[in-house]
């Protein structure tokens, strides 16, 4: 038996309320480009509107215009869908808690995560998403999953409770040197500059 190997997410479909409502909140708050739109070919009564995250995957949401929006919080017991977050730069992420607020959409404000900064808030029909802004850029061929892995295994040697900058910059160093050479024989850290009293 062999593991069918995914490759990254392709699509996520929420069960959403109106058109509008689904457009408004996708677009005109999180500014995800509305291109694409057909009936559900599994429900002939509701529509299937497709927007852009950034990466060019897919969100898709069914919408029925009988459905209205209920804001309760979803539950999120076992089993149940906690959160979707998406990926911000950390521009857009000092702007995010304000622009939140001038639609009076509650939120948590900025949560360090060790690893990247969060900000959490609910749609208008009740799921919690997150907005999440890396704290690191990966070296030239790595991806962020490399670093966090690398990462990991620096904060359990060392015992830290959860990862830390000192752990994500002792990574990227880490795999920098392990992919690219150096014709230096020596590559620890070196003081460089010169002490007082030596005479320059």
């Amino acid at each position: 038996m062999k593991k069918i190997q995914t490759q990254g997410v392709h699509h996520i479909t929420l069960v959403g309320a109106t058109r509008q409502i689904s457009i408004d909140f996708w677009e005109g708050v999180l500014g995800m480009p509305f291109i694409f739109e057909q009936p559900n070919l599994d429900n002939p009564n509701e529509s299937h509107l497709y927007f852009d995250p950034g990466d060019g995957r897919l969100i898709t949401v069914f919408t029925n215009e009988t459905r209205t929006a209920d804001s309760t919080p979803n539950p999120e017991g076992i089993g149940n869908l906690h959160h979707i977050a998406f990926s911000i730069s950390r521009a857009t992420f000092i702007e995010t808690a304000r622009r939140l607020d001038e639609r009076g959409i509650k939120n948590t404000g900025e949560i360090d995560r060790g690893f990247m900064y969060s900000i959490y808030f609910r749609d208008p029909l009740g799921q919690l998403y997150e907005l999440a802004s890396y704290k690191f850029e990966p070296p030239t061929g790595c991806t962020h999953a490399q670093v966090l892995f690398a990462a990991h295994h620096i904060r359990v040697a060392e015992g830290a409770y959860n990862i830390q900058d000192s752990h994500l910059a002792d990574a990227i160093e880490q795999l920098t040197r392990e992919r690219q050479g150096s014709l230096s024989s020596d590559r620890t850290a070196k003081h460089a500059y010169p002490q007082s009293g030596d005479g320059t």
